[in-house]
């Protein structure tokens, strides 16, 4: 990407995992999101890559470990935002999403109901991950397991991996030519 260094000091920067999938479809999205009428992008995404170094200069508390389990949105002021927050905020900065990301500010009584729910839709994706195939995302989450048991065993009922069991349960037999029965009828030719 082609930025100069006060150009992503004046956007947040979006911090994404690069080797999981869902992270970088999610980042792709945002990206085409983020670009506005006049070309210019309302948010930075930058992959987080393999160099600690590299993030702690964005942020010198930023620990990459933590940066590829949760997502990070680095503010121009310097603040970081995470998980259901950064996406709160990543819509707010969106020209397409922007209109009713406002209803995650909204606070009744002290709470702000529709970021407590993206911030639980966040931590079950967070969690469920690894069940889409990213292996850099770690191993689902204990009470993710038995869903991802599940999900292997039905694979294996329709054919999409192999059986589990190294040994089958049953074995089909062979079709055999069936011999005619003894008082069946030819029809006629």
């Amino acid at each position: 990407m082609n930025t100069t260094p006060t150009q992503v000091k004046s956007r947040p920067i979006l911090l994404f995992n690069d080797e999981c999938g869902v992270c970088r479809h999610i980042a792709r999205w945002v990206q085409k999101s983020a670009q506005g009428k006049s070309g210019d992008m309302s948010i930075v995404e930058q992959p987080i890559g393999d160099d600690p170094k590299a993030l702690r200069a964005l942020n010198p508390k930023l620990d990459i470990w933590e940066a590829y389990a949760t997502i990070h949105l680095l503010m121009p002021d310097g603040s970081m935002k995470r998980g259901g927050e950064a996406v709160a905020e990543v819509l707010r900065s969106l020209p397409n999403t922007k209109w009713f990301a406002g209803c995650f500010a909204i606070s009744i009584f002290g709470f702000r109901p529709f970021q407590m729910i993206l911030n639980l839709a966040y931590a079950i994706l967070a969690d469920v991950r690894p069940l889409f195939g990213c292996e850099s995302c770690g191993t689902p989450s204990f009470w993710v397991r038995p869903v991802a048991r599940i999900l292997k065993w039905a694979a294996t009922l329709f054919g999409q991996l192999p059986h589990p069991s190294p040994t089958p349960h049953f074995t089909l037999r062979p079709a055999m030519a069936r011999p005619p029965l003894p008082n069946a009828v030819k029809s006629p030719p």
